[in-house]
């Protein structure tokens, strides 16, 4: 009889970030309700790490499941899909592991098969070559790239919605025309129109950019363009610690701060005995190697 082997995959090496929504919803289903005999998501954030405080605040949420996966992955560099796991069978949940091993396994299959095509090289035909346009993720991007050329860079990606543009606005004025003499990028001044608005953010975020500026506003929690960059940068970064997530609120909200960025130190331009720091802050903060 023959065996089919499939690969060994260590499923400590797979970021939490692999998991796609699917998984990460039924989650939620298995460990939302408060259970009187099986563990439950309180159970999950002690063993994650998360203080006694931290849980009771996350009783708030809608989705205190979301939350913790989301927080967990934000604060700590070495989550993981095996460390997932490993957390499920310590609370004696391996009823969890097993119902959605299957789409877990898939989740995982999908990642290494994204990453795999990004390591390998674009395919060259160089009878046709001349004729086919470059690809936009790798040139002709941004207004000043040149053809063939090295990618325009910039100190900083600004991460925004369109209720903000004007605050986006006073931003250039401060750090780009003045002796800071910063380079942001600002989607709408910067990105040449025609090309996938998600793959061209990724490219900027990754590779363009040091750092990325988040402007927080009650219209920035409905955005989900701004929440694909925001949770785009904080993967590349687990835990911000590179610095290179800068949160920035302007004006006052009348929502809550979102959870996923409250670990990180924010520049707050609503509080008056501040404002007068507000702009070096933010420049020192760009500014750093």
């Amino acid at each position: 009889v023959a065996v089919s082997h499939k690969p060994c995959i260590n499923l400590g090496s797979i970021p939490l970030v692999a998991l796609n929504v699917t998984v990460r919803k039924k989650l939620g289903l298995y460990l939302n309700p408060k259970h009187t005999v099986a563990a439950d998501w309180t159970a999950v954030a002690e063993t994650m790490g998360f203080s006694y405080l931290e849980i009771k605040n996350y009783e708030a949420s809608r989705n205190p499941t979301k939350t913790i996966l989301d927080d967990w992955a934000a604060r700590n560099s070495e989550t993981s899909v095996g460390k997932l796991v490993s957390i499920l069978e310590e609370v004696e949940r391996k009823d969890i592991v097993e119902d959605l091993r299957a789409l877990i396994d898939e989740d995982v299959r999908k990642y290494l098969e994204t990453q795999k095509k990004k390591a390998e090289p674009p395919v060259q035909v160089p009878e046709v070559d001349s004729c086919v346009p470059r690809t936009p993720e790798r040139s002709g991007i941004t207004v000043d790239d040149i053809p063939g050329g090295i990618p325009e860079m910039f100190d900083a990606f600004i991460c925004y919605c369109q209720s903000d543009f004007e605050f986006v606005l006073e931003m250039i004025r401060e750090l780009e025309q003045t002796e800071y003499n910063l380079k942001l990028c600002v989607f709408d001044r910067n990105v040449l129109p025609g090309s996938c608005v998600w793959t061209i953010t990724s490219e900027l975020i990754e590779r363009r950019c040091k750092r990325m500026v988040v402007v927080i506003s009650d219209e920035y929690l409905d955005s989900d363009a701004c929440d694909f960059q925001t949770k785009f940068a904080l993967s590349l970064c687990p835990g911000a610690r590179s610095k290179r997530l800068i949160p920035v609120v302007y004006k006052s909200m009348t929502k809550p701060f979102p959870s996923i960025l409250r670990f990180l130190t924010v520049c707050d331009y609503t509080r008056p005995c501040t404002q007068a720091w507000f702009w070096v802050r933010l420049a020192k903060a760009l500014s750093l190697p």
